[in-house]
């Protein structure tokens, strides 16, 4: 059996057409690792050969609607199968915590105590898909070294198997979901007790039991509890207990059932049977079902407020994880083309889609904001420029509001014949309207490969997501009109070139922080004054125009201060006065020198900034030790004291803001040291290149969590 034994056991010998006998391969192999490790759910999924997609082929354990949001998902999104797979490791997940930190959309879908852990199904040569089980809350927090060999080593079985099925050309495919947990442990206490005594002795009992399936349904109800729930017991039997009773139709119980089976811990809730009877409700799960029993609340403490209607249990649970799970994604896009980027990722594999197109309008013409899928980019031009008063389906469900679905070629060509809209190669579409705030921003176009039929809770479902897309877009474009706005702003603030200074060779680079609007307040700049030149670094509180506005207006100062002919210190000084007369909230740190390459010194005065680094001629390097005054913006009265430095030709001077050896986890006098070896080492190379090297050596400039600025200056000896 795969999972349990040394190696990968004698394979079936092929069939006489040179195929294997039909086996539930991915199933056994499912269920086998599950046992090994004690996990109570799990699936294995298949990669596509033809797409970048993984498509669940066997569950287990659980109900497969609690997975609907992953039964497609994309190999590049954020998520532990695609992890695994993406970077071939084992991704474990020990908890909630844990999972809201690291995978929040599923937190979003399940937030309920479990451990997680995904593997790659994967030779050498090939992946052919990835695998992951379940464990409920009371998991330790780490795997332990038998259940992690147990895992790699059933995950490499399956490969061998499906690469030997691939050779026999047997395309291993999806299978009926599995059972994880045998129920031959309960037959023998039916056997032991009697089953007819059995159920008289539940009978007598004056409070309410049943039993639930993994599916919800009910397989038994004694006559207290069809009493409670005030229907015939012959009307339960069979049915999900949410569909037959109507006024447990609530998705506040659901996640109640859903919290039991997943955290496989005690879950109750208490439920209001009208007109004014509240009933508590304790499940009891264990990985073959529920066991649940029902009493009258006689003390409600936590009791919900009004009756909440919703559709039948399966379909619509689907629908709310789907639908949950693609919001939490879509609320991390920021720019437009993240949003196309993300309905790509996360939207098209969840809904079968092979192609999708996001349009927008301008000026009364459709506008292509962006598109995936198409084998052909030229085909999506037919969309550019129309004018929306012409009858195409982009334009009639963006000037309308109303989807349209159309599920075949012939369906769409009936619809609009002077239209040659089927060229793209594909065979159905959803034109998905765009509303937010009650108005349109676009149209989402998905297409698909082969004929599709619409049903009405998908139809619901794909409205619903055009709802989330559409908040979305206009967050993003709203974002990229400020972004580029604010863009222009700071590359007119900021030097578009160093100006030469007699002496002295020097390179600059700037990084925008990722979080916010890509701007800041970080800035850098030479002043070729006379008699002596100047340059200078710094950095404003915060990351927006705020910040890019103030960092301009102190740039002005410093070039202003300089030329009027101010030594360092009231530079500095003066700086500081004007912030506090400007009235602003935001403080500012600067390091300023006096720069005099011919006699081999440079003059520095501090506000609050991190210290230089000097790489002397002999390849040594040291943090200067500078005296120094508070942050710009704080005590007006404040004194900055300067300090002399030795700048021989061939001396190297980093200038930098916080930004670059500020990161999570890392000490500041560790971050500097290793700037200082890295400077030793190449800081001979030219300018230009050590700059690059600077910046790609930053562990913090790689997370950009702050604005980078980094100015270097090389002494030359022109004499």
């Amino acid at each position: 059996m795969v999972g349990v034994s040394d190696g990968p056991g004698p394979e079936p010998a092929p069939a006489a057409d040179g195929e294997t006998a039909a086996q539930p391969l991915l199933s056994l192999a499912l269920v086998s690792m599950m046992h090994a490790v004690h996990a109570h759910s799990g699936a294995v999924y298949l990669l596509r050969p033809d797409e970048p997609v993984l498509q669940m082929a066997v569950h287990a354990g659980m109900p497969r609607a609690f997975a609907a949001p992953w039964e497609r998902l994309g190999l590049s999104a954020p998520l532990p199968v695609a992890d695994a797979v993406r970077e071939r490791r084992l991704v474990w997940v020990g908890g909630e915590e844990e999972m809201a930190r690291c995978y929040p959309r599923i937190a979003v879908v399940l937030p309920y105590p479990f451990a997680l852990a995904a593997l790659p199904v994967a030779t050498e040569r090939r992946v052919y898909g990835a695998v992951f089980v379940t464990w409920p809350g009371g998991h330790p927090p780490e795997l332990t070294d038998a259940e992690r060999d147990h895992l790699w080593a059933d995950c490499e079985r399956l490969a061998l198997r499906l690469e030997r099925s691939v050779s026999w050309h047997r395309t291993p495919g999806p299978e009926e979901d599995a059972q994880a947990s045998s129920v031959a442990g309960a037959a023998t206490v039916a056997e032991t007790l009697g089953s007819v005594e059995a159920a008289r002795l539940v009978s007598r009992l004056p409070y309410g039991l049943m039993s639930l399936d993994l599916h919800g349904r009910i397989g038994f109800v004694n006559p207290a509890a069809a009493g409670l729930l005030g229907r015939p017991s012959g009307e339960l039997l069979g049915t999900p207990l949410w569909a037959s009773v109507p006024w447990l139709n609530d998705p506040m119980y659901e996640d109640r059932y859903r919290a039991a089976l997943i955290s496989q811990q005690m879950a109750s809730f208490v439920a209001l049977r009208p007109p004014g009877d509240w009933l508590w409700f304790r499940l009891y799960p264990s990985t073959t079902g529920l066991s649940v029993r029902v009493s009258r609340a006689h003390s409600v403490t936590d009791t919900p407020h009004g009756a909440r209607r919703a559709g039948p249990g399966p379909s619509r649970l689907m629908a709310i994880s789907q639908v949950l799970s693609l919001a939490g994604a879509l609320t991390e896009a920021v720019g437009v083309r993240d949003v196309v980027q993300l309905v790509w990722d996360e939207v098209a594999p969840a809904v079968g889609s092979q192609a999708m197109a996001m349009l927008g309008s301008e000026g009364g013409r459709l506008r292509v904001l962006g598109h995936r899928g198409y084998p052909d980019p030229h085909i999506v031009e037919r969309f550019e420029g129309l004018p929306l008063a012409e009858r195409t389906p982009g334009t009639q469900v963006l000037g309308t509001g109303v989807p349209a679905f159309f599920d075949s070629r012939a369906h769409l060509e009936r619809l609009y014949p002077s239209r040659h809209e089927t060229p793209d190669g594909f065979a159905a579409w959803a034109y998905l309207p765009l509303i937010a705030s009650g108005r349109p921003v676009g149209t989402c176009v998905l297409a698909y490969a082969e004929p599709h039929v619409f049903p009405a809770d998908e139809r619901a479902v794909l409205t619903s997501l055009g709802g989330l897309i559409a908040q979305a877009l206009e967050r993003a474009r709203l974002y990229d009109a400020k972004h580029s706005l604010a863009h222009g702003l700071q590359q007119a603030l900021l030097p578009h070139s160093l100006a030469p200074l007699p002496g002295i060779e020097a390179a600059a680079r700037y990084l925008p922080a990722t979080h916010g609007m890509d701007i800041g307040g970080d800035f850098y700049d030479l002043v070729p004054a006379r008699p002596l030149p100047a340059a200078v670094i710094g950095d404003v509180q915060g990351h927006n125009v705020t910040a890019a506005g103030l960092m301009g207006q102190i740039r002005t100062g410093v070039r202003a201060y300089t030329t009027v002919g101010q030594a360092p210190h009231e530079v500095i000084g003066s700086t500081n006065r004007l912030l506090i007369d400007l009235g602003t909230e935001l403080f500012a740190s600067c390091l300023y020198l006096r720069l005099d390459p011919a006699h081999g010194r440079a003059v520095m005065a501090r506000a609050g900034h991190p210290p230089p680094l000097l790489r002397r001629p002999d390849g040594k390097v040291r943090v200067l030790d500078l005296a120094g005054g508070p942050l710009l913006g704080i005590d007006a009265s404040a004194v900055y004291p300067t300090t002399e430095v030795s700048l021989a030709p061939g001396s190297v001077l980093v200038l930098y803001t916080d930004g670059l050896v500020e990161s999570r986890g890392v000490d500041i006098e560790d971050a500097l040291a290793d700037l200082g070896a890295l400077l030793a080492d190449v800081g001979g190379r030219p300018l230009e290149t050590l700059a690059d090297e600077v910046i790609r050596h930053s562990a913090a400039a790689r997370e950009r969590a702050d604005d980078v600025a980094v100015l270097l200056l090389r002494a030359r000896d022109d004499g």
